[in-house]
């Protein structure tokens, strides 16, 4: 495979990639870059979890990138998830471990905890960025954190942009691979990395699937309106009425798909459409709809742009898109909540989750 198919690859996932020519860069350069995710360990597992990250991740590996999947321990007991109870929050984090093992992906990514890079040269690395950024700039890094400004209460919470941004130094990569809402700690490394002679990240943001719920309009635009309203509108664990969970059953898969927003004809911000592009496409190579005879009887469709364009002209009601994507998810969902069902441990550790409050 050459650079430019390794580049097409990623471009397939990246909502934005800055910039392309430094991603070409690294894969002319290095025979296996190095990329992380981070995760706060923080409650049950989402679809955007457990089925889209994992197909993300299957799909990057092809390029020859080496992933590490970071269990941010740490930024999680600052941000007061689980209560602040760090013991707890480790416990969700063997849990996150679980999921990925039941998605397949264990035996080739390598899982890092944050509690475990923390040495010297960590927190070194922490004042240095400190040092190099402005208070007004930390302060709007503190979304990465899920929160507003106004929500800040502790001196501590300042300490997360900056401990995410030492996190690409410490681990040493060469791309950062995260959600859009996660964007501002990576431009701030690629901002320090030139002034402490750091190497400079690429960055990947993926896409960030839809809750159920369809558009919710963000708080003003910080980036553009479109990639804004995308992370306003994400499927979050903190708002479970909005998300599929990977240990819903089939039939509460199908009640949420159900009842989720899907305006006849309308392709924009659809949660079912993101779905089914962003997912079922990714997943499998054909996507067959089951209709009645009279309605135009069994439709297959090879790719996600002819399934739209259905959509879009009415030819395709969501009464018989909706029961197909539930269906497609639930196959997908169902090896994680079998291994969940099956694995004593991760029962175990599924059952200590479900019982805990998620704090945001």
């Amino acid at each position: 495979m050459d650079t430019e198919q390794k580049v097409e690859i990623v471009k397939k996932f990246g909502e934005e990639i800055i910039t392309a020519d430094e991603l070409r860069e690294v894969f002319e350069t290095t025979k296996n870059p190095v990329a992380y995710d981070g995760f706060e360990p923080s409650g049950l597992a989402t679809m955007p979890f457990g089925v889209f990250r994992p197909l993300v991740f299957k799909e990057l590996m092809k390029t020859g990138i080496k992933f590490i999947f970071f269990l941010a321990d740490w930024h999680a007991w600052i941000n007061n998830k689980m209560g602040g109870d760090i013991e707890k929050i480790r416990n969700v984090g063997e849990y996150f471990i679980e999921v990925w093992r039941a998605a397949g992906i264990e035996k080739n990514a390598q899982f890092v905890w944050a509690s475990d890079i923390m040495d010297q040269e960590y927190w070194k690395k922490v004042v240095l960025i400190a040092k190099n950024t402005s208070v007004k700039r930390a302060t709007r890094a503190l979304t990465i954190m899920g929160r507003k400004e106004g929500e800040m209460i502790e001196v501590a919470q300042y300490f997360y942009p900056m401990m995410q941004t030492a996190d690409i130094f410490q681990l040493d990569v060469d791309i950062t691979q995260l959600g859009l809402d996660q964007r501002r700690a990576n431009i701030l490394a690629r901002e320090v990395a030139p002034q402490l002679g750091w190497k400079k990240p690429v960055v990947i943001s993926h896409h960030m699937l839809m809750g159920l719920q369809g558009v919710k309009e963000p708080e003003g635009f910080d980036i553009e309106k479109k990639k804004d309203i995308q992370i306003a509108s994400k499927m979050s664990k903190s708002r479970p009425q909005t998300a599929i969970f990977v240990h819903d059953s089939k039939e509460e898969i199908g009640k949420k798909i159900g009842k989720a927003f899907c305006e006849q004809k309308n392709i924009e911000n659809n949660p079912i459409l993101d779905y089914t592009k962003h997912i079922i496409f990714r997943a499998f190579d054909s996507f067959t709809i089951q209709r009645e005879q009279k309605f135009g009887g069994e439709v297959t469709f090879e790719n996600y742009e002819d399934l739209e364009l259905a959509f879009w002209k009415g030819k395709l009601h969501p009464q018989d898109l909706k029961p197909a994507v539930a269906e497609k998810l639930d196959e997908l969902v169902a090896p994680i909540r079998t291994h969940f069902e099956t694995n004593k441990r991760a029962k175990e550790l599924y059952e200590f989750v479900k019982k805990q409050d998620v704090t945001r």
